[in-house]
């Protein structure tokens, strides 16, 4: 695997010599991956996986046109031959006058921060055998376990370098490691399956497998002889394991290229109150061994604190260079790319700041109610946010979490819902998004 600087130059070389073919303006993206991957299953090794790669994309501009090609072949006659096939697909490309690089004045100029976000470590398959293997074993030693889709665990390594015509040249590493299990409680028609996981930038950090273990086997348990219920409308509270979906369908919403097409229910929302006034929303990509944290985004442009949400308003977009030249704006540093086509929009380390009140006092005064723990099927409409998904999880009868539900329908619209969420103070850091337990008045509940 290459080292960052190695990276670096080899995007740069790409550069090079797609202006000297004739290129007005190029980007060059290189990406390696290394992983190794172990999954025990019944306390067998079911097995053993290593994967390692490397790949580069190049985008060319001649004008306003433009072509994208990529390779996983790092042969300087293969590379040479790409770029003047990327020049030719792009003399033949349809013009757009919104496409381009970023705005010069914008690209990052000093030293990218640090982002802490490689140990170095390179745990070896034994290692990551005995954690999957610890994992699965404690799942399947909670009483009620009957079954075990396995337990697994996994390290890897990642090198990404960028590189612009005009002046941009980045390049870092991040590490990540992660440990699961998944298991199945109960008999015949009355099984129930439930998992846990942990995932993490430094080995160091990572959650003990065993807890990782119980945590899947006592969820599965927890889930067996669902009731049925009275279905109406009623308060949804959503664990924060499936809470952070809420915000993925907010950021759907507020992506510049929704925006330009006009294809958000969101779509004029910009600068009012979209959640209550208790509610703000951060994305961190400074954040030290965040989950998705980096320095810069897929046009190199610096990346910074931003709240996408400040007291319940939309405070901006989350744009690229393409959507923020359609809208007239400015990009936002939240360019996110591959190899291959043009720059979409992702966000890094985002979390719902935590509101006032524990989760018991979030419910207390519930007499009928679902708290979700698993969401089914994605019926969601981007432009008018109707929501309807198939979910599982628990009665809430008279303020306690009560008997649990499965097969049923929580439906709504993400207007409504977004405006009358409720968070508790349980915020915690485990995934790349956020959000402490969240409560909504505001939808209607199948039973199955």
């Amino acid at each position: 695997m290459l080292k960052p600087e190695e990276a670096q130059d080899r995007a740069n070389a790409l550069i090079s010599q797609a202006k000297q073919a004739g290129a007005d303006a190029a980007d060059a993206i290189y990406v390696c991956d290394a992983a190794t991957q172990v999954q025990m299953r019944l306390g067998n090794l079911e097995d053993v996986e290593r994967s390692e790669g490397e790949e580069i994309g190049l985008r060319v501009f001649v004008g306003s046109r433009s072509a994208t090609v990529s390779s996983s072949n790092m042969n300087p006659d293969i590379l040479s031959s790409l770029v003047g096939r990327a020049i030719d697909m792009a003399k033949e490309a349809p013009e757009d006058k919104y496409a381009g690089l970023a705005p010069e004045e914008l690209i990052l100029k000093t030293a990218p921060h640090p982002i802490d976000g490689d140990d170095g470590q390179d745990p070896q398959p034994e290692i990551l055998r005995e954690m999957a293997l610890k994992a699965e074993d404690a799942a399947r030693a909670v009483e009620g376990v009957t079954n075990s889709e396995g337990g697994g665990a996994s390290a890897g390594r990642s090198i990404v370098a960028l590189a612009t015509s005009h002046g941009f040249s980045g390049a870092y590493s991040t590490s990540g490691y992660s440990v699961s299990a998944s298991v199945i409680a109960g008999e015949g028609d009355g099984m129930e399956r439930d998992y846990a996981y942990g995932s993490t930038r430094y080995f160091e950090d990572l959650k003990d497998a065993e807890a990782v273990g119980r945590e899947a086997g006592e969820r599965a348990i927890s889930r067996l002889n669902p009731v049925d219920f009275e279905s109406g409308a009623m308060p949804v509270v959503y664990d924060p394991r499936v809470g952070n979906s809420l915000l993925g369908h907010y950021l759907g919403a507020i992506s510049g290229s929704a925006i330009a097409r006009k294809t958000s229910f969101l779509l004029d929302a910009l600068g009012t109150q979209v959640f209550d006034s208790a509610i703000t929303v951060i994305d961190c990509p400074h954040r030290k061994r965040g989950l998705r944290s980096k320095a810069f985004d897929g046009e190199g442009l610096p990346t910074a604190k931003t709240k996408l949400v400040d007291n319940g308003q939309l405070t901006q977009w989350i744009m690229e260079s393409a959507s923020a030249r359609q809208l007239g704006l400015q990009p936002t540093g939240h360019a996110s790319r591959g190899v291959g086509g043009s720059p979409g929009v992702s966000v890094t380390n985002l979390h719902m700041c935590a509101g006032s009140i524990s989760k018991a006092e979030l419910i207390k005064d519930i007499k009928h109610g679902v708290y979700i723990t698993e969401l089914i099927g994605m019926g969601v409409n981007p432009v008018t946010g109707d929501y309807s998904r198939g979910a599982g999880g628990f009665l809430i009868v008279d303020g306690e979490i009560g008997p649990p539900v499965s097969e049923i329908t929580i439906a709504g619209n993400l207007k409504d819902m977004f405006a009358s969420l409720i968070p508790a103070d349980d915020l915690e850091y485990e995934f790349s998004i956020n959000v402490p337990t969240l409560r909504t008045d505001s939808m209607t509940v199948a039973g199955g």
